[in-house]
């Protein structure tokens, strides 16, 4: 049918997972001294945005649920598109893209493309 959507047409390909080690590098949280470096707390595919550990702080007004609880001003992590990240890699020591199939031993996974260590 026409304008009829498919579950494959909601979800994007995604280069990170959550758990994730990765660098920000591009936008207003990425700083041009210092490497902001930070682990994936959450993906969400359908935004295609991702929330990374210390990056993009924002403050939340919350209101008390129960009787008893406090309410107040929260700082919490923000949602930042996965465009702007790159996955990590520690012997480089910067940002790089991934290969699913290692050059030197065939085998399957995700690895540095310049480097060839496992991600």
């Amino acid at each position: 049918m026409f304008g009829k959507k498919t579950k494959a047409a909601n979800t994007a390909k995604m280069h990170v997972k959550t758990g994730d080690q990765v660098i920000v590098v591009s936008g207003k949280y990425a700083n041009g001294d210092k490497p902001v470096i930070g682990k994936v707390l959450e993906v969400s595919k359908k935004e295609g945005k991702i929330i990374v550990e210390g990056v993009h702080i924002v403050t939340k007004h919350v209101k008390p649920r129960r009787q008893g609880e406090t309410g107040g001003i929260v700082k919490t992590e923000g949602a930042i598109y996965a465009s702007k990240v790159m996955l990590y890699c520690p012997k480089c020591d910067k940002g790089v893209r991934v290969r699913h199939i290692n050059k030197e031993t065939g085998a399957k996974g995700r690895f540095c493309a310049k480097c060839g260590e496992s991600l």
